[in-house]
């Protein structure tokens, strides 16, 4: 494995800490945007993993994902500044 590859898959394991954050988020704190950091992070894993291992997903799925996943944290963001 190189290093490029080694790179992403240590980024996928943060990811996945962060899917387990925005989780305790939402079920200890009550706080909804947690499930939105969670679906964000899920997508992440998701992008990374099929990109990592070249899986046949079409481009315009991949982007789709990316797209879901970039509104996910944008609706977090607004729901965190609202509450601040």
């Amino acid at each position: 494995m190189d290093v490029s590859t080694s790179l992403q898959v240590l980024s996928v394991g943060i990811e996945i800490l962060a899917v387990i954050a925005g989780l305790a988020l939402a079920v200890r704190k009550k706080k909804v945007y947690g499930w939105f950091i969670s679906l964000t992070f899920v997508l992440y894993v998701i992008f990374d993993l099929t990109r990592i291992y070249s899986q046949g997903i079409s481009p315009d799925l991949h982007s789709l994902v990316f797209l879901i996943a970039s509104l996910s944290i944008l609706t977090a963001l607004w729901l965190i500044y609202r509450e601040v």
